[in-house]
């Protein structure tokens, strides 16, 4: 992605400019958190509510902007660098989406907050996956277990899986936007299953891959 630092700094500008403007309108205490029903169970003062995520998300690009710098397998995220940067603008328009909906919730507008960010759960996950599907080993960025670090070929094959259980991850987090009351459990559960198979996969394709190694030698 060209000028990709234009496009970060573009998106949390607009979040600075945009909460200067609607700071006067905001209450002295904001809603800033709901419960998986959608009811408001924390607030904040109204300078952190209006900038937090302004300030989290520019600390954010300064972390995703490092990454390919520093990690000592820069060359192979150079290789995927296109995915990685869509993937850094999806999470940043993720934050400012919930900004947005923090702010109008303040401003009075009533709406189910959970659901509402469950929309955009879902392309995040799913974008996740095609992510992983085509991320080169690094230590960053993927399924980082200590078997996918120290293979190219487990590396490769847990990646290829995570990244179609990550997709359906996303389908099923709109599949949960239809069953209200068990939304929570759409959103999570997939996750959970899916990281913790992955671990085991990885493992036990690095025991493969050593018997074969092994009976190659004799």
């Amino acid at each position: 992605m060209k000028n990709q630092k234009t496009i970060f700094l573009g998106i949390v500008g607009i979040l600075f400019i945009i909460g200067t403007f609607l700071y006067p309108l905001m209450p002295e205490q904001m809603a800033s958190h709901w419960n998986s029903n959608g009811e408001v169970n924390g607030y904040m003062s109204k300078f952190w509510g209006v900038f937090l995520t302004p300030f989290m998300s520019l600390g954010l690009i300064i972390i995703f902007l490092l990454i390919p710098k520093i990690d000592p397998l820069k060359a192979n995220i150079e290789k995927f660098r296109k995915y990685y940067d869509e993937f850094v603008v999806l999470i940043l328009l993720f934050l400012a989406y919930v900004y947005f909906l923090t702010i109008f919730w303040n401003l009075g507008y009533r709406f189910n907050m959970t659901i509402m960010i469950f929309l955009m759960i879902a392309p995040l996950f799913y974008y996740s996956g095609i992510l992983i599907e085509n991320a080169k080993r690094n230590w960053f960025i993927g399924i980082r277990t200590p078997w996918t670090l120290s293979s190219e070929k487990v590396w490769n094959k847990t990646h290829k899986l995570g990244g179609k259980l990550f997709k359906l991850s996303g389908a099923l987090v709109l599949l949960g936007i239809l069953f209200e009351k068990y939304a929570i459990i759409f959103v999570s559960l997939p996750i959970i299953l899916s990281s913790v198979y992955l671990f085991v996969y990885s493992y036990f394709e690095y025991q493969k891959e050593n018997k074969d190694n092994n009976k190659n030698f004799q």
